[in-house]
């Protein structure tokens, strides 16, 4: 076990606990629900996904307890739609301004909407958002980083948020925790800048040799424990995150959250910071993998899922809970820093036998991990090949807490997936939409790309981006890879498909 100083403040609380049966209301059953929601983590980054070259006994074991996905998708291959879309029960591409967010971004959802919080808090649970945010906090004026940050998490549905404001590549690198920065002192306050350095404080551009890691591309802007960072920041000192205690301070506060609710129905929504860049792992896990720092980031993200099971246990709350373990979109080895991630993959391949990885078109780009456990509910051991969609996550949480679908208006790409997501149907839904720099469309065994003028390739992250002025077609039953395009011998298919993509951007709750 590893000795993290986060999870023994918790062990007095732990030890206490009593047996929380299942809770019922109106006949129906109100589990406590506990997502993890990785990043940057793809397909192939998992042992019990077939890795062999990195092992995360852990999540091989939440998978042996529960069931284990194998065509299981983010909306979307980046970040903030994917939160966007799981959150809202709306893809992304319906809504300007939910590309990947600036640090300065305003809250990008709208705080009229019902969301997955929301519900859930309509339904008599406790919500908490720990982790990487990335969804903007602040009115249209923006944060302000000294004062009062609203509307954020707290107004969309959450009662309780300890949060990065966007991801740890970007600035200010500081907790906000509900409303306020955690730990600010008043008489340092912050300035941060996207557009210009501030003052005279070194850059990653002016000072490389205050580097301890360097930028292969774009991160050379404020200077934060060593590390280059996008945007400009001053102050706030005494408020910054220290990078190799990330996964240990999110992780305790986690659960901390768990053992404070443990005797009511809660939801938690734990996004990590593992194993997005810049990836430096803690004393226990750096130089283990024989990986480099992103296997190394892969073992820790992988003991953070062992302590969210280990508090579960240890609070007799395993029994009456869902926990699901997955990631907001496929994996990047070399996205800005000189980690050496690429040169030390050892034969790793993070994206499986997918093409693609993050902000791909390809199936990599959005078909990622996805494990679900709910003992007595979910048979254990199970493997699903069901097509399923983090976006189903709000419609099928929804009428299991509160027993009646949603609203026409609510959460409208979003349908009750759980007899798919407990293992009882095989075949999930018809079909559903992938989002990079296009639009695809999956039903049966078909898979349509529709033409695109982007870049095919992404030379700085290493990355197929599977845009084609032509349509794409691929037989996924035959061709898990996408290596062939049939969309020349099957012309009536793509006829079809590219007649039901644009049906579907047309109307929402339609699968």
């Amino acid at each position: 076990m590893v000795n993290m100083k986060g999870s023994f403040m918790l062990a007095a609380a732990i030890c206490i606990a009593g047996l929380v049966t299942a809770q019922q209301r109106g006949g129906y059953s109100r589990p406590n629900i506990v997502l993890i929601y990785a990043d940057d983590l793809g397909y192939g980054d998992i042992s019990c996904n077939g890795a062999t070259k990195v092992h995360t006994p852990n999540i091989d074991r939440l998978a042996a307890q529960g069931i284990r996905f194998t065509n299981g998708h983010a909306s979307s291959a980046t970040c903030t739609p994917s939160r966007y879309s799981m959150l809202t029960g709306q893809y992304a591409w319906r809504k300007k301004g939910t590309g990947i967010a600036p640090g300065n971004a305003s809250l990008i959802i709208d705080t009229t909407i019902t969301t997955l919080p929301s519900l859930l808090r309509r339904a008599g649970y406790a919500t908490a958002a720990v982790g990487k945010w990335h969804l903007g906090v602040g009115d249209e004026k923006g944060p302000d980083w000294n004062g009062e940050l609203k509307p954020g998490p707290l107004e969309i549905g959450f009662n309780y948020c300890w949060i990065m404001p966007a991801t740890a590549d970007r600035v200010p690198c500081v907790y906000v925790e509900n409303h306020r920065v955690a730990g600010l002192d008043p008489n340092d306050p912050i300035k941060v800048s996207y557009t210009a350095p501030i003052g005279n404080e070194p850059t990653g551009k002016k000072n490389p040799e205050l580097l301890v890691m360097k930028s292969s591309q774009g991160h050379s802007d404020a200077i934060v424990n060593g590390i280059g960072r996008i945007g400009f920041m001053q102050g706030g000192t005494a408020a910054l995150w220290k990078d190799d205690l990330i996964a240990e301070t999110l992780t305790a506060k986690a659960q901390h959250f768990i053992a404070q609710h443990k005797s009511h129905p809660f939801f938690l929504y734990f996004a990590t910071h593992d194993i997005h860049v810049p990836r430096v792992p803690g004393a226990a896990f750096a130089g283990k993998s024989g990986l480099g720092v992103r296997g190394d980031a892969i073992l820790q993200l992988d003991w953070t899922v062992g302590q969210i099971m280990h508090t579960l246990d240890s609070l007799h709350l395993t029994e009456n809970t869902i926990l699901v373990f997955s990631s907001d979109n496929g994996p990047v080895v070399d996205d800005g820093y000189q980690d050496q991630a690429v040169a030390l993959l050892n034969g790793h391949k993070p994206s499986g036998p997918l093409r693609g990885g993050k902000y791909s078109n390809f199936d990599a780009g959005t078909r990622v991990p996805l494990i679900i456990r709910w003992p007595g509910h979910i048979k254990a051991g199970g493997t699903s090949a069901a097509l399923l969609s983090q976006v189903d996550f709000m419609a099928s949480f929804g009428a299991l807490t509160t027993g009646h679908p949603l609203e026409k208006q609510e959460g409208p790409d979003s349908f009750d997936m759980m007899a798919a997501f407990t293992g009882k149907d095989k075949k999930g839904r018809t079909s559903l939409i992938e989002h990079a720099g296009a639009l695809s469309i999956i039903k049966g065994n078909w898979k349509y790309i529709e033409p695109g003028n982007g870049a095919r390739y992404d030379e700085a992250v290493d990355i197929e981006l599977g845009n084609d002025p032509a349509p794409q077609l691929y037989d996924l039953r035959k061709d898990p890879g996408e290596q062939n395009n049939v969309a020349v011998r099957y012309p009536q298919i793509v006829k079809e498909l590219a007649a039901n993509l644009q049906a579907l951007k047309k109307a929402g709750r339609s699968r």
